[in-house]
């Protein structure tokens, strides 16, 4: 393997100077912050929506980036700052204002604080510092954090700030993630203040992966790629459905080794990829090795927990679950029409099962692990009725 001359470039908060293909969305969405005096009253809320891979993320935080620029052009003073916070492994509005609240004290643990008295503490903090902010809340997607509290406290700050002050410097919010994701976010805000309509991307091409997988590459390694890693990267990419994001972690990969881990990625901790045994086990038994249903999840997680002797996990529990494997590059959640709701949840494959990393969850001892993957085989549903079938691999990790 070549030595590689700026690793941090495959890292996927990594920002490129120049956005391939998305130069007109980005002069949009720059136009929409209006920094640095905007002619909207505040709060300025924009929102930035598109599927897995499409470079919502990227163009939100260049889009912050730009904002900065142009403040400090202003010659404003304190100069402004950008604290960007991706939600999609967070637990609710509890979750993300601690990480908000973290950018300014990294030792802070927001456990046994209320929601509120967090969201008090970072809009004290904005107001006591003085510096114009620009907030980015990325990955945002149906079944993540609740984001209505965070901006309402962001729209109507005053309720939360010591008595006698009041207004805080000028604070921008970019929102990005799905665009179910982002009107779930915008739910309950309606009467309050703005914050459609969301600038919305189509995904990429195929041409305009190539180019950003030749850039990234070159960056990375100083020399052009090979048209055949191109094609080899951009058409799994593409076949995948998941865009940029999955070319450059095959790139990651491809250049960096087997996982691809560098400085600059977010963590993956054993706790944010800490799975129920039986949660992966009920997915391989509904899925098999091509998709289904999250019903057909649910209930095989269901049969499983009855056998263990517990209680199966809520809805909304199963689906973080599902959200941390998303995240890890295992699966894609797609959402079809159809259901009682009008829409129906499906799960998909994108590696096989038996070469995920996972540690137990929390709420499974490893003794109880080892009863399920050694002891009883795992189930498959047929006709909503739970029948042997021969194992699914499961790693150990």
């Amino acid at each position: 393997m070549s030595p590689v001359a700026h690793p941090e470039v495959l890292s996927i908060d990594w920002l490129p100077p120049v956005l391939l293909a998305r130069e007109r969305e980005l002069q949009d969405l720059v136009r929409r912050l209006d920094a640095p005096h905007p002619h909207a009253p505040a709060p300025w809320i924009v929102g930035v929506a598109g599927p897995s891979g499409a470079g919502s993320s990227t163009l939100a935080r260049r889009a912050a980036r730009e904002t900065v620029d142009r403040m400090r052009a202003s010659g404003d003073s304190p100069p402004a700052r950008t604290l960007a916070v991706r939600t999609a492994l967070l637990r609710g509005a509890h979750g993300v204002a601690t990480a908000l609240l973290q950018r300014f004290d990294d030792g802070f643990d927001g456990r046994g604080f209320p929601t509120a008295e967090i969201l008090a503490g970072v809009l004290r903090r904005i107001r006591r510092e003085g510096r114009p902010t620009v907030i980015v809340l990325d990955d945002i997607a149906v079944g993540g954090a609740e984001l209505a509290p965070l901006l309402r406290a962001i729209g109507e700050p005053d309720r939360f700030l010591p008595e006698g002050e009041s207004g805080l410097p000028p604070v921008w919010t970019v929102l990005a993630g799905s665009a179910e994701g982002l009107e779930t976010a915008a739910r309950g805000l309606e009467g309050r203040f703005a914050v459609r309509p969301f600038l919305e991307l189509e995904p990429y091409s195929e041409t305009a992966l190539r180019s950003i997988v030749r850039d990234r590459f070159e960056r990375a390694c100083g020399r052009a790629p090979s048209s055949e890693l191109v094609t080899r990267i951009v058409g799994r990419a593409i076949g995948d459905g998941l865009g940029a994001r999955r070319a450059i972690d095959l790139l990651r990969r491809d250049v960096l080794g087997t996982r691809g881990r560098i400085d600059g990625d977010p963590p993956v901790r054993a706790a944010h990829l800490s799975i129920e045994p039986r949660v992966v086990r009920a997915i391989g038994a509904a899925i098999g090795g091509g998709a289904a249903p999250l019903s057909e999840i649910r209930r095989c997680e269901a049969a499983l927990a009855a056998r263990q002797g517990v209680r199966p996990l809520p809805t909304t529990t199963l689906w973080r679950r599902l959200v941390r494997l998303e995240r890890a590059g295992y699966v894609r959640r797609e959402i079809r029409t159809g259901g009682s709701g009008g829409t129906r949840s499906v799960l998909r494959l994108l590696s096989p099962i038996d070469e995920w990393v996972t540690a137990p969850g929390r709420s499974e001892t490893l003794r109880g692990f080892a009863s399920l993957v050694g002891g009883a085989p795992p189930l498959e549903l047929s006709g909503g009725t739970p029948r042997e079938r021969p194992p699914v691999g499961f790693p150990e990790g």
